[in-house]
């Protein structure tokens, strides 16, 4: 029986991107430098990519600032267009609250819709980039 391992490894090629988008955008409540990209191959996960966060009290007890992973499931997100990989990153950035406390916004909330907030962000972010 075939075991698959899960294995990640640094994204730099999605840090990048990132950053032309947290640049673009405006972005400016995210901490690019506490903010780690990682690509994942093995994990049967259905998502092109999540968002990690690093709970207070392991802030806490290890004196460290907040800090975010954007992870990107190579068997998905390598296949998309480069636009459909912006609008993906979009979508993982808007998870990340204005005050970047390490905590993630969830999908939906009050005045907030993070699919629909995506997309007007992404034609914002195509229209900036021209």
């Amino acid at each position: 029986m075939k075991k698959n391992k899960l294995e990640w490894e640094d994204a730099d090629d999605v840090k990048k991107d990132l950053l032309k988008i947290i640049k673009i955008l405006d972005f400016d409540h995210i901490m690019p430098e506490r903010v780690f990209c990682y690509r994942t191959e093995g994990s049967k996960a259905r998502a092109y990519a999540r968002t990690w966060m690093m709970p207070k009290i392991f802030q806490n007890a290890l004196d460290i600032p907040p800090a975010y992973v954007i992870e990107v499931l190579s068997k998905y997100y390598d296949k998309l267009s480069e636009d459909e990989k912006s609008k993906v990153l979009i979508h993982e950035l808007l998870h990340i609250p204005k005050n970047f406390s390490g905590a993630l916004l969830s999908h939906r909330g009050v005045n907030r819709h993070i699919g629909r907030d995506a997309n007007a962000l992404y034609k914002e972010f195509k229209r900036l980039s021209q």
